[in-house]
């Protein structure tokens, strides 16, 4: 393992490997403090960020940081890494990678050559250069990129916001789930997935969500797709008995480990792509994944420990979530970036941080990435901290957000966005719907020809009857 040092202010910082230069170059988080990997202080930090900016790309090709022999994603990251793609920067240092993606950002043609390196960037790489980057940096070149993906709508084209509907009850009450369906549509939201949570485990259980999410997709000729948030073994049995699944849901980590913790292998997760895909349910595209990350899953598994036994740092390990989402074809990624709590993200300055950075490496990886601007009611965080948050995502061009009923989801006991809360990021920032979502809402009434949500008259609007499904 190589030594890394670097003198500051006349003290000597030595690292061990890349494991501990990316973990204490990370910006300060309080699950990097909890997993013993944190920078002790300031000048610690910038000392690693030094070591990092000065590092080659190449050199995340030869120094694994989680085992080759031992994990089945870095297995996957490096058998897939596509060399001639990596080849226009394959010379630079992370701190010439950086300068290299704000050059390429400000060109007309930066979504091309974004796109055309995308295949031969490992997470790794993509990691390292967020952390030496400002706000702002993180801001412009995920703005530059170009992702899309689609189904019954289309996710991510350039100048759009997407939503999920997240209609959580905390019993599975149709009355309920109907009403929360009904206020989401109303406000011009559902154009990336009417997407719920189950209440319990139960096959029936999600079978008959699915059955009444489709029933009024269908009913209402409303160009979206749903999802059940099952297990994915639970998905592959509701496919082979005939339910209407749209999209096959699953959360997903960074390292071997942590995802058999969540009870699923890389075999098992392409089989589902297939079994879901070979429905042919889709009209506008055959995306059919609907992944979930989040800083902090493989350190709350016990699974986050990397070369020469050492933690790797949260961010890192959240960036190799997306080199595995991306061989999956995804419709939809996003990272619920508050919701593990403040263990791993202290406060709405890291919440807002860790969401940037996400954003940042979902999009430069290729992903139609998407985010859950939330927290946790014991975060040293409120709604100002998702105010921001949403707005710099939405100047970012992050493809969709979640929603919920004023936002507070009381299934799940956290906080995240409201309905009418992306209604101001659209209108403040000139974005709007998916089109295929968009032009529904004109049909029915619910939306001008700008896309801007009109107000309605109960006694006219079909979908009011929804309210006594």
């Amino acid at each position: 393992m190589t030594k890394y040092h670097q003198q500051v202010a006349g003290t000597t910082y030595a690292f061990d490997g890349l494991v501990d230069v990316l973990a204490k170059a990370s910006p300060r988080r309080s699950g990097d403090e909890l997993a013993g990997c944190a920078a002790e202080s300031d000048a610690e930090r910038a000392a690693a960020l030094w070591v990092l900016a000065d590092l080659p790309l190449g050199r995340f090709l030869d120094e694994q940081v989680v085992p080759y022999e031992s994990d089945d994603v870095t297995r996957l990251i490096l058998d897939r890494h596509d060399e001639a793609a990596f080849a226009p920067v394959a010379h630079l240092t992370v701190g010439g990678f950086r300068d290299w993606l704000l050059a390429t950002a400000a060109l007309p043609d930066a979504a091309a050559r974004l796109t055309a390196v995308s295949r031969g960037l490992t997470p790794e790489m993509v990691a390292a250069v967020s952390k030496t980057m400002r706000h702002q940096d993180l801001v412009a070149v995920a703005r530059a990129t170009r992702v899309t993906s689609a189904f019954r709508t289309t996710i991510g084209a350039p100048g759009t916001l997407a939503t999920r509907l997240q209609p959580n009850h905390p019993t599975d009450d149709p009355r309920g789930i109907a009403a929360a369906v009904l206020d989401g549509l109303l406000l011009g939201c559902g154009d990336a997935v009417v997407g719920i949570n189950p209440a319990t485990d139960s096959p029936q259980a999600a079978a008959d969500l699915l059955e009444l999410l489709d029933g009024v997709r269908q009913r209402y000729d409303i160009p979206a797709q749903s999802c059940v948030l099952t297990h994915v073994t639970t998905t592959l049995d509701l496919i082979h008995r005939g339910a209407p699944v749209d999209l096959v849901f699953q959360s997903i980590a960074g390292t071997q480990g942590a995802n058999e913790s969540f009870g699923v292998t890389l075999p098992l997760l392409f089989e589902a792509e297939e079994a879901a895909r070979s429905l042919g349910r889709g009209t506008v595209g055959d995306n059919v994944m609907y992944l979930e990350t989040g800083q902090g899953s493989a350190l709350s598994a016990g699974a986050h420990i990397g070369a020469g036994g050492r933690p790797v740092d949260q961010q890192t390990l959240e960036a190799r979530a997306y080199g595995l989402a991306r061989e999956l074809n995804p419709l939809l990624v996003n990272t619920v970036v508050g919701f593990i709590g403040p263990e791993y993200l202290y406060d709405g300055r890291q919440i807002v941080r860790a969401g940037l950075e996400d954003h940042f490496c979902g999009r430069l990886l290729g992903l139609p990435m998407g985010v859950d601007v939330c927290y946790t009611n014991h975060a040293e965080a409120d709604h100002n901290d998702t105010d921001t948050l949403l707005l710099l995502l939405g100047a970012a061009g992050c493809a969709f957000v979640i929603t919920v009923p004023g936002a507070d989801d009381v299934m799940l006991g956290y906080q995240s966005l409201s309905f009418h809360d992306v209604l101001t990021a659209r209108n403040v920032l000139g974005l709007r719907p998916a089109p295929e979502f968009e032009r529904w809402l004109i049909r029915t009434g619910l939306a001008d020809g700008s896309g801007r949500i009109l107000p309605v008259d109960p006694a006219a609007g079909p979908l009011w009857e929804l309210a006594g499904a």
